[in-house]
C-alpha cells in the first residue's frame, strides 16, 4: 500500500513523547513530504520507499537542534519503526494514516 496521505506520528523520545504530523505526496513521481511539530514545518529530504519500508531524513529545531533519520514500516494505515537522531538512543516511532482530513495541523 502506498504510504501517501497524512500520518499523525508519536515518537517516544528520551524527553518524552513527541507528537507530529507527517503528509506524504506524490510529485512527479518521486515522493515529498513535510512535518509538522513543536510549531515549527520541515520538509522530508531523502525519502525512499522500499517494499512496505519507508525512510526518510528531517531536521528540527524544536525542542533543540536535531538531524533525525526515521526507519518504518508501513502496514496500511499503521506504521511503526524508529528514529535515530546522531549519537543518541533511536526512539520508538507509531502512526496512524488519518482517514479523513483535518483543518487543524
Amino acid at each position: 500500500m502506498s504510504p501517501e496521505g497524512t500520518w499523525n506520528l508519536s515518537i517516544s523520545t528520551p524527553i518524552g513523547k513527541m507528537k507530529a504530523v507527517v503528509e506524504l505526496r506524490r510529485q512527479d513521481g518521486a515522493l515529498t513530504g513535510v512535518a509538522h511539530g513543536a510549531g515549527e514545518e520541515v520538509t522530508l529530504d531523502d525519502i525512499a520507499l522500499a517494499g512496505d519500508r519507508l525512510t526518510w531524513k528531517q531536521s528540527v529545531t524544536k525542542p533543540m537542534r536535531l538531524d533525525l533519520a526515521f526507519d518504518v514500516t508501513v502496514d496500511g494505515d499503521t506504521l511503526r519503526g524508529t528514529s535515530k537522531a546522531g549519537r543518541l538512543p533511536s526512539s520508538k516511532v507509531t502512526g496512524e494514516r488519518r482517514s479523513t482530513p483535518e483543518n487543524q495541523v
